[in-house]
């Protein structure tokens, strides 16, 4: 799928495979699928997230969510949500692989069912264990350095730190970390998780992030299909202001309008 509104020259690379947006949209939580589509078509996501544990328990309405994916025409990429083992999130992930027809995976390991912070400890095993299987791996973590430069030597071609824990939409909690990582990681960087508003989106493109993901601050919008838009904007603005380059911030004040040819006027001696 292509947006019309992005050069072709800009495209997000992730594993070989080139995506015309930057934007990753989840699918839970939406008033109806009708609004979903909609959120859909008005943002055109580069993919679309799903959690196998969610849309698989429900018989008949999980076949109608599978229908529903396939209606949209966007790619999509199985997420291992709700998992707290290495082995159940494998195990989650092989049997996605065989739902969804894909070799792509979100590695999604939880830690602490309080912040839903990935489980660092296990998380970069289980990446190496599933890129050795085949999967193309997009693992959530935090924005830990040290740990997603593991997750980078074990083969993540990509990966995708959060800004601030899931669903708070605090935005980037930690710019510095966040900004480390992007100056530090040769490999294209997702923010993903805890972007409450457009300006975090573009903020995080601004600082040369290649994509974002979101799910709560659109699907909890009061109009989701006019925030997924809003934020497609946004991304779309933020990508734009990296490319420019942007201006340095200054202590002091600095005159933007020329002094050369200024008219000035002076008091005459003779009032």
């Amino acid at each position: 799928m292509t947006a019309s509104n992005v050069l072709p020259s800009d495209v997000l690379v992730l594993y070989g495979q080139r995506f015309d947006s930057r934007l990753l949209l989840g699918t839970s939580r939406y008033p109806s699928p009708a609004v979903l589509l909609q959120a859909i078509e008005r943002s055109k996501p580069a993919m679309l997230t799903a959690s196998l544990r969610r849309q698989t328990g429900a018989g008949q309405a999980s076949q109608d969510f599978w229908n529903l994916l396939r209606q949209a025409n966007v790619p999509v990429l199985p997420n291992t949500a709700g998992c707290h083992s290495l082995q159940e999130a494998i195990t989650t992930a092989e049997m996605a692989r065989e739902v969804f027809e894909t070799d792509w995976i979100k590695l999604e390991l939880i830690g602490d069912d309080y912040t839903l912070q990935p489980d660092t400890l296990q998380l970069v095993d289980a990446a190496s264990r599933l890129i050795k299987s085949g999967f193309k791996v997009l693992p959530y973590s935090t924005d830990d350095l040290v740990l997603c430069q593991r997750l980078v030597d074990v083969g993540c071609q990509a990966v995708m730190p959060w800004a601030a824990p899931i669903g708070t939409g605090k935005g980037p909690i930690n710019p510095y970390a966040l900004q480390t990582l992007r100056q530090r990681l040769d490999v294209p960087l997702i923010v993903d998780a805890g972007l409450g508003l457009p300006s975090h989106a573009c903020q995080v493109l601004e600082w040369g992030y290649d994509a974002v993901l979101l799910n709560t601050a659109v699907a909890l919008a009061h109009d989701p299909v006019q925030m997924a838009g809003a934020f497609a904007d946004a991304v779309l603005a933020g990508r734009a202001a990296w490319k420019a380059g942007a201006m340095q911030a200054q202590d002091n004040a600095q005159p933007s309008t020329p002094v050369l040819g200024t008219p000035f006027w002076h008091q005459d001696s003779h009032a």
